[in-house]
């Protein structure tokens, strides 16, 4: 097995990272957002995206002076332009005292040093209910949720193995039966129970053998498929394996893929439309492929350093 060029891996994230920076406005709320609060939850959702990509790379370390830099102006963009200081996710909190997307949104953003004293009362005023556990959720949100009560410095609200153990990994079922929509559940749940990366040792033995196993099938069909949103996280995934699964022929078929621009396609190649049209349906991607450089880069530096 091949290792990726670390130039190479660095690069998709550059590149990614300037493309966000360059369209940042799209990521705004409207006024009629917040005044009707219809799609909040969804407008917000690229927001928190962006959020933890920031902290991504603040954490991993890998980025150079250039992307040090847009992501500094990205995060403090994402804090006092579209969310107001915190403001809005407040009002969300207000609004939806048992929504999980505030808590989940202002995690990245706490662990990074951003701080809103009423939003953290009113979530430590939710947390005091019986709702607050009642609510049901996908296993994998679970832990998502879970782990940003951790990131809070909160006592969790469940038991994190048994929400493992309900997902759909947790049951490591035949591999053949990975979906679309499975795929991704897949990848989510890695991404929850390692804190976006940070912590891949939280992968139980048996769970990591399984993705050692059938990650390299699962990875090679969609990127026949030339899925490349998927592919990217799949490739964040083979980073927190104790030993990489994939080869790097994967990785150059991923940065083949993105335009010039830096951004990267769902599927096939880039849609076309107007500016904010397009931002919609390729802004995931490309946060997937400034997550999925960060951590390969590092993991590569690690492995060259081990070495």
């Amino acid at each position: 097995m091949t290792a990726a060029p670390p130039a190479l891996l660095h690069r998709v994230g550059d590149q990614a990272l300037a493309w966000l920076h360059t369209n940042r406005e799209y990521f705004r709320l409207t006024d009629d957002d917040r005044e009707t609060g219809r799609g909040l939850v969804e407008r917000l959702k690229p927001i928190g995206e962006l959020a933890i990509n920031m902290r991504v790379l603040a954490r991993e370390g890998v980025a150079g002076s250039r992307q040090h830099d847009l992501s500094v102006r990205l995060l403090d963009f994402a804090w006092r332009d579209l969310l107001d200081g915190g403001n809005v996710l407040a009002d969300l909190q207000a609004q939806e005292p048992l929504s999980p997307v505030p808590l989940e949104i202002y995690g990245s953003l706490h662990e990074l040093g951003h701080r809103h004293p009423g939003l953290e009362a009113a979530i430590d005023l939710a947390r005091t209910t019986a709702s607050w556990q009642a609510v049901e959720m996908l296993p994998n949100r679970r832990l998502g949720l879970l782990n940003s009560e951790r990131k809070l410095g909160l006592v969790p609200s469940g038991d994190a193995e048994q929400a493992l153990d309900a997902t759909w990994l947790g049951r490591t079922p035949e591999p053949w039966t990975v979906q679309l929509h499975i795929a991704y559940d897949v990848t989510h749940t890695v991404f929850h129970l390692t804190d976006w990366g940070a912590a891949p040792d939280r992968l139980p033995p048996r769970i990591a053998d399984y993705l050692a196993l059938y990650l390299p099938a699962w990875a090679a069909d969609w990127a026949e498929l030339e899925h490349w949103d998927l592919l990217g996280e799949l490739l964040v995934v083979d980073a927190c394996l104790p030993r990489p699964a994939l080869d790097a022929g994967l990785w150059e078929r991923y940065a083949a893929a993105q335009a010039p621009d830096g951004a990267m396609p769902v599927q096939h190649a880039m849609p076309e439309g107007g500016p904010a049209t397009v931002f919609d349906l390729v802004h995931h991607p490309t946060l997937v492929a400034a997550f999925a450089s960060a951590m390969a880069t590092s993991r590569a530096l690690s492995s060259d350093v081990a070495a």
